[in-house]
């Protein structure tokens, strides 16, 4: 498997499907987001082709996507069930960048 840290984040934004990816040979991870005119980048879904789960790619890319939002000075809010629950494990990673009204907890 090609390691993932290699790879750099792709932004496609294509029509109105807006993702960041992680294009592998072995197959395109990535978390699909909404951003709104304040300027918040919600999460929304990620996927990760079923052969890659558990071997790092999801965690790989979304260190690559809190990069690109905290370099943006964005904030995000995690509306992802797999992005919520990454953050629990990972609340440092985005310390100061969660949007309003949204936090990491149990």
């Amino acid at each position: 498997m090609s390691t993932p840290d290699n790879y750099p984040l792709v932004l496609n934004t294509v029509g109105n499907q807006k993702r960041f990816e992680l294009q592998l040979p072995e197959g395109v991870a990535y978390v699909e987001y909404m951003q709104n005119k304040q300027g918040v980048i919600y999460l929304t879904h990620t996927e990760v082709p079923v052969h890659l789960e558990g071997k790092g790619v999801g965690s790989a890319l979304l260190k690559k996507v809190f990069t690109h939002i905290r370099n943006l000075g964005a904030k995000l809010a995690p509306l992802c069930p797999f992005v919520a629950s990454y953050l629990k494990r990972h609340p440092n990673e985005v310390k100061g960048m969660l949007a309003p009204g949204f936090f990491i907890g149990d």
